[in-house]
């Protein structure tokens, strides 16, 4: 089999970023797999930055594009989606960029995303990255994204131990986007106007959206176990019970609840007008009422995103007539836990 051909990319954004390089970049440069190109988004407001700086002195070869502003996650990566595309690429695989890598990831990635072309995106196995000790450790981050009948979307098995017994090859409902490979002919086939990641959605759940209508459009979500990434990620308090959602939600800082907020709105938006099961409809009904009444009670701050989400209804209304609706809604509610 010839060697496709796969680009990388990744953002990086002022201090956030920076202290990561000297890790995230040599791990990605040792991989065993010849990967054709790797593309950086800048975000940073001044083109003059550490990252910048740091990337120009130690891998020339990276692809840099200054923004000179914060594009926020979906519209950083669509720019190098498309001209991954532009350039004949099979493969884009994204990356954030406090994350290190088995040698073999990539390899690992490509290997089994080219068992079945009906797969339009495949992660890694995901686990905890300890930066202050630069130790990977066996917690795992993730694997791969779950959803519910309220419609909550939530990192498998987060937090837990990595002793669980997976599948070499797992069916997921949908990816994290801190570490997944992306069928190019899959994000042609699902674009909204060149969009892939949707760009109404700055950031936050962008990952759950695009998995959403890949699902919807047919494709298949997987993820392979052998290949191994580490993620540092502020922990989380492990488990799905309401107690533990609230103490999680405590801990998240108000700009990530109004993305989360706003994300939420347009995604259910887009699906409105599916045929779900009355169980699922309830569910997600009273979910996102008791959302919003929570919001207005508690997290008043909450109540611009409702008008924003306001203005922005008719853009989500061409996003939802544009979705491709190729599979029964089952296909996606047998992932759903209860």
């Amino acid at each position: 089999m010839l060697d496709k051909k796969v680009y990388i990319g990744f953002i990086t954004y002022g201090e956030n970023t920076v202290k990561y390089l000297p890790y995230f970049l040599p791990s990605i440069s040792s991989q065993s797999y010849r990967y054709s190109k790797l593309y950086c988004v800048d975000n940073s407001e001044n083109e003059n930055n550490q990252n910048s700086q740091y990337i120009k002195d130690n891998f020339p070869e990276i692809e840099i594009y200054p923004q000179k502003e914060n594009l926020g996650f979906a519209k950083a990566f669509n720019l190098m989606i498309n001209k991954a595309i532009d350039k004949k690429a099979d493969y884009f695989l994204c990356l954030n960029p406090d994350m290190v890598f088995e040698p073999d990831m990539v390899e690992k990635l490509v290997d089994s995303i080219n068992i079945d072309e009906k797969i339009g995106a495949m992660m890694p196995k995901i686990l905890k990255w300890d930066f202050e000790k630069n130790e990977k450790t066996e917690i795992v981050d993730s694997y791969g994204l779950v959803i519910d009948r309220r419609h909550r979307f939530f990192d498998d098995y987060q937090g837990l131990m990595d002793d669980h017994e997976v599948k070499k090859i797992k069916d997921i409902f949908g990816f994290t986007g801190a570490a997944v490979l992306l069928n190019l002919e899959a994000m042609k086939d699902i674009a909204y106007k060149k969009e892939y990641f949707d760009e109404l959605m700055f950031m936050y759940k962008e990952d759950c959206d695009l998995s959403y209508r890949l699902r919807l459009a047919g494709w298949d979500i997987k993820l392979i176990s052998e290949a191994v990434a580490y993620h540092d990620r502020t922990a989380a308090i492990v488990g799905q019970n309401m107690l533990n959602v609230a103490l999680n939600r405590k801990n998240k800082n108000k700009q990530l609840k109004r993305w989360s907020f706003l994300n939420q709105l347009i995604l259910l938006y887009k699906i409105k007008n599916l045929p779900f099961s009355l169980a699922v409809k309830i569910n997600t009904y009273y979910y996102l009422i008791g959302s919003i009444i929570f919001a207005v009670i508690f997290e008043s701050y909450l109540i611009k995103e409702l008008f924003k989400f306001k203005k922005l209804m008719s853009e989500v209304e061409k996003r939802s007539r544009a979705l491709k609706l190729r599979v029964d809604v089952k296909e996606v509610e047998r992932f759903m836990k209860s």
